[in-house]
């Protein structure tokens, strides 16, 4: 599928741009140094996290790519996407999903950070045969050249993006107060500029919209679900607790798509960078629907042990980190049964 229009006019940027800042820089503003410890208190749940987040996604994008054949460009926007680490708004919807927040933070945390070794390694690995059609395309039209995957414009712009999350922490670290007005503040301004964004895509590009194969539609919305359900079950399989496998399916299917726009938009040139940037604007915008219905039942399901979860932190409180809640015979469901206090403390796992 060929662009003949214009995908983004230079406003698209700039607010691209700001948006990508605010974001990165209120995720920064959210964070703290005790984030970071806490990747140490949850080394088991970051494990599965990063085999799911880097083991997993960027192996279903790639399968995704070869089932719907997609076109070279196409391919390896979806696995870029695979390949991307959480971003904050998996944060938001752990919260709302009664999942553990403090490991979806964790996660996010470490992920963003592991993202500068893995993704070039990944990318390199997964689109060895969607560059070399590229390579054979440029030439066959008689350009000189081959198209390669520009590794380190790839760690410069995630690079870039780190520079307004160390800024936010740098704030938070300053003063709370503004941080978490930083933070408010980038999360409204980042709904904005999307809702902003998507408002003129469908107006400018509705041909676009029609014209876009049904598989590329697919492939956008199926790569957040596989993400979502594998991240459950690969946590559940671990034997973690509820509160944790609602946060990692999370963390795994929600990448960080405003990384995904800075890498394309930093990275690669046209014809093949509105090919991408297409593909993972329909990415983000999809993974909020589906995000939306997954946490609604998430958190309707989660009800039940996120209370005793929340009971166990007030006995926790009141009695020590030692101490074991105690329930009556047959109370508690058998999906926490081996896990009836669901503290972050070994001591309290039965």
């Amino acid at each position: 599928m060929e662009f003949t229009t214009q995908l983004l006019y230079p406003i698209d940027q700039i607010l691209l741009a700001v948006m990508i800042f605010s974001i990165m820089f209120g995720m920064g503003a959210s964070l703290t140094i005790d984030d970071f410890k806490t990747v140490f208190r949850y080394p088991r749940g970051i494990l599965i996290g990063f085999l799911s987040q880097f083991g997993l996604m960027p192996f279903f994008a790639y399968s995704l790519a070869v089932f719907f054949e997609l076109p070279p460009a196409y391919a390896i926007s979806i696995i870029l996407i695979g390949c991307l680490p959480g971003g904050t708004t998996s944060n938001m919807f752990a919260y709302f999903a009664r999942g553990s927040l403090a490991l979806s933070i964790a996660m996010t945390t470490a992920s963003t950070i592991m993202a500068l070794l893995m993704m070039p390694i990944l990318l390199e690995f997964y689109t060895v045969t969607f560059v070399q059609e590229i390579s054979a395309e440029l030439q066959a039209a008689g350009e000189a050249v081959e198209f390669v995957i520009p590794t380190l414009n790839i760690i410069a712009s995630l690079l870039l993006v780190l520079i307004p999350v160390i800024a936010g922490m740098f704030l938070r670290y300053k003063s709370p107060e503004w941080a978490k007005t930083a933070e408010d503040t980038a999360g409204f301004m980042g709904i904005i500029v999307i809702i902003y964004l998507l408002g003129t895509a469908f107006v400018r590009h509705t041909n676009l919209l029609l014209q876009t194969p049904g598989e590329i539609y697919l492939s956008a919305i199926a790569v957040g679900l596989l993400g979502f359900f594998f991240g459950f079950w690969m946590s559940r399989i671990f034997k973690l607790s509820p509160i944790f496998q609602r946060a990692i399916s999370l963390e795994t299917g929600i990448q960080n798509g405003p990384i995904a726009f800075a890498i394309i938009l930093l990275s690669f040139s046209e014809p093949y960078q509105s090919q991408m940037l297409w593909l993972a604007i329909l990415y983000s915008t999809f993974i909020v629907i589906s995000s939306s219905f997954i946490t609604l039942y998430y958190r309707k399901v989660g009800k039940f042990d996120y209370e005793v979860y929340q009971n166990t932190q007030i006995h926790n409180r009141l009695f020590g980190d030692d101490y074991v809640s105690q329930y009556p015979k047959e109370y508690l469901p058998k999906r926490i049964a081996n896990d009836p206090s669901q503290g972050s403390n070994p001591k309290q796992i039965r």
